[in-house]
């Protein structure tokens, strides 16, 4: 059964003779072909290379430094300073890893009770609001200390007792009196006649 159920062809293959593991056994063969092209690459010559600044990276030197600008990652560094960290307290209470013994603390007096405490808890005297006097009895006159007030009126300019002559007025009487300076004459004297031819 399991010579019949074998399917390999057997032996039957024509290999050529010519083919070796190694390859196809044949002689140089030539064609006529142009010139193979190969690209080149730029490599360093001797000039390139300093080995006299290889010598930090050979042997142990000691650590060098220089004043340079800050970089850039500075400024990103998220790292925590030496303030950031907190030490836990050595004295008191809340000591860290130790038994401390019961402490006391100076406070003032509690009001909740004390000799002042107020059990019943009631309104004094005090605590109602006084009432005012003018509310039962009459109500006595209030004054403020503030600007004179003027009546609303007419602003404009009236004239005053000076502005009239009464002496002047011709309604009533023929004329108004008339005052002058004048020479006085004497009754007795004669009169200058004078003859104008």
């Amino acid at each position: 059964m399991l010579l019949a159920e074998n399917c390999s062809p057997g032996p039957r293959y024509s290999v050529n003779p010519k083919i070796l593991r190694t390859g196809k056994d044949v002689g140089p063969a030539y064609s006529i072909l142009g010139r193979h092209h190969t690209k080149t690459m730029l490599t360093p010559g001797p000039g390139d290379y300093f080995p006299e600044k290889s010598t930090r990276h050979v042997f142990d030197s000691a650590p060098r430094h220089s004043i340079s600008a800050r970089t850039k990652t500075f400024r990103v560094d998220s790292t925590p300073g030496p303030a950031a960290y907190m030490l836990p307290v050595v004295m008191g209470p809340h000591t860290v890893g130790k038994v401390s013994q019961p402490s006391f603390s100076i406070k003032g007096r509690s009001k909740l009770g004390s000799f002042s405490d107020d059990l019943h808890k009631t309104p004094g005297p005090a605590a109602y609001r006084q009432t005012d006097v003018q509310v039962t009895k009459f109500k006595a006159p209030q004054y403020t200390m503030a600007a004179r007030v003027e009546p609303p009126g007419d602003k404009t300019l009236k004239p005053g007792p000076g502005a009239h002559s009464p002496e002047k007025v011709t309604m009533t009487k023929p004329c108004a009196p008339i005052v002058t300076f004048g020479i006085k004459h004497s009754d007795y004297m004669t009169p200058l006649v004078v003859d104008v031819e």
